[in-house]
């Protein structure tokens, strides 16, 4: 049988998966982050307060959203403020905006890394083939 814990929330006795939290839970966030998506589609200007009181969510659990990248500001959300945790620039979704998140990765591997077009980062590499990417057609090819 699997790990038994208690839920972080509500105190229930679960199996336990990696989230502290029991199905019911994780079904009401579910339902609280649907309710939050669509008032904030609805009506882009307003404030983290407003969408707060609107839908008598607490403000922690829309900043939670924001945080763990479930959801993202757009550029008609001038009201809803969000900032890296370690400089206070200005995110739309996360905890760090994209130079803390490589300066902290460079920090933690000890070596240079860099991002590509779609924000992924690699090592910058001597040019060993061993460490290359191929699809499989092309690496039959070889």
């Amino acid at each position: 049988m699997g790990n038994l814990r208690n839920c972080k929330r509500c105190g229930a006795l679960f199996v336990y998966n990696g989230n502290p939290l029991c199905q019911k839970c994780i079904a009401e966030d579910e339902e609280i982050y649907k309710m939050v998506r669509e008032y904030i589609e609805e009506h882009p200007k307003s404030t983290t307060f407003q969408v707060s009181e609107a839908l008598d969510v607490p403000v922690d659990k829309i900043l939670q959203f924001l945080r763990e990248g479930k959801l993202e500001l757009s550029d008609e959300n001038i009201n809803m403020l969000l900032a890296c945790e370690r400089c206070g620039t200005p995110i739309r979704s996360g905890r760090y905006c994209a130079e803390c998140s490589l300066a902290m990765e460079e920090k933690l591997l000890g070596r240079s890394a860099r991002r590509d077009s779609y924000g992924r980062t690699g090592r910058i590499t001597g040019g060993s083939k061993r460490n290359q990417m191929y699809t499989v057609e092309r690496r039959k090819r070889r």
